[in-house]
């Protein structure tokens, strides 16, 4: 496999610079451990007044074919050409309103990104790939997994043992892999004091 290592312009942690998001896995399970792992560091996730509106819809591909089945058909058709070789999908769902009182969360969204980071991070530091989609049904996974009204699906994510692109994937998808990693510069996003002065780090 190439090297995947993001081309960082400052020093950081090696298990962000190694994360990355590719389309192919071996068909190798994802086993409970590993899934319980992902899903504790998803718990301790940081969240506005400890409300942890996070939820997560989660199937094991070899220990729950029905459920992984469900969540793989939720997916769009491009994505599902490769998600089928995944360990394991995973739904995620905010709670638009806190518990105590039911008023709005504003930063519900905010808050399940934080956890499902940590999910990424800690399944790329047991040696597991990642990657986070949009390209699902969200209505149809609103009535297929029996969401509760007060809560919306956000992001499917799909966990694995990466492969070899070349060898697992469709050529036109394969090709997509070895694209550079790219990132903006700080300097473009950073600002000090104000929108205009950049960081220019």
């Amino acid at each position: 496999m190439t090297d995947r290592n993001a081309p960082t312009a400052h020093p950081i942690h090696p298990l962000i610079a190694g994360r990355h998001s590719p389309r192919a896995y071996t068909n190798a399970p994802v086993t409970a451990e590993q899934l319980a792992s992902i899903l504790e560091a998803g718990r301790w996730a940081a969240s506005c007044f400890n409300e942890q509106p996070w939820n997560f819809v989660v199937a094991r591909r070899d220990a729950d074919p029905e459920a992984f089945a469900t969540l793989l058909g939720l997916l769009g058709a491009f994505n599902q050409v490769w998600a089928k070789d995944a360990g394991a999908l995973v739904i995620t769902v905010a709670r638009k309103v806190f518990t105590g009182n039911g008023n709005p969360n504003a930063v519900a969204l905010y808050d399940v990104g934080q956890a499902a980071a940590n999910m990424v991070l800690q399944a790329a530091s047991m040696g597991l790939a990642s990657r986070q989609m949009r390209g699902f049904d969200v209505e149809r996974a609103r009535v297929e997994l029996g969401v509760p009204a007060d809560n919306d699906p956000v992001s499917a994510i799909a966990f694995g043992v990466p492969g070899d692109a070349a060898k697992i994937l469709p050529p036109d998808v394969a090709a997509k892999e070895g694209l550079p990693r790219v990132r903006k510069p700080i300097g473009e996003f950073s600002h000090v004091g104000k929108f205009g002065v950049s960081f220019g780090a």
